[in-house]
């Protein structure tokens, strides 16, 4: 198969990647450090906050990577294998492992913040909105693996009759 068949999808999984590894770096620090300077009382919350979104974040870039190799299979005709299967296993672990993540920050921002009258709706409604994403993804992904699998060992079997 051409390699140009998936440049698009490549180049897809680059402009997704690139702008959150931006936010990231650049912009998240920086919020959080308004955010603390705004709010003293809270101000002890900025590291945690940080770290679990930093946290978070690396299975989403394991499965940005995880998609890449997937893409590069289907390049090299190998989409039908053991391979592609493996990928999309990674790619679906990592979206319910964000999905996970997000409840237990939901969970210890609403244990840490509702004591101080503080109103998290805007906080839940984009932690639930980001959970829905990651868990229609892990779904999709759960459901082409298994159609995947029965393809490879449809494919097994045939090459052992030959």
């Amino acid at each position: 198969m051409k390699q140009s068949s998936t440049l698009f999808l490549k180049i897809a999984v680059f402009i997704i990647g690139i702008p959150v590894l931006a936010l990231c770096i650049f912009w998240l620090p920086w919020l959080a450090t308004k955010d603390a300077e705004a709010h003293p009382e809270t101000a002890y919350l900025q590291y945690p906050f940080l770290i679990g979104t930093y946290i978070t974040v690396t299975p989403f870039f394991i499965a940005l990577y995880q998609s890449l190799k997937l893409l590069s299979y289907i390049d090299q005709n190998k989409v039908f294998s053991e391979l592609s299967v493996r990928a999309l296993n990674y790619i679906k672990y990592c979206a319910i492992t964000i999905s996970t993540l997000i409840v237990v920050g939901i969970i210890s921002g609403f244990i840490l913040i509702a004591g101080e009258g503080e109103d998290i709706t805007g906080f839940i409604s984009l932690g639930l909105m980001l959970i829905f994403a990651s868990m229609v993804i892990a779904i999709f992904v759960t459901v082409l693996q298994r159609l995947l699998q029965k393809v490879v060992d449809i494919k097994s079997e045939n090459d052992l009759i030959v």
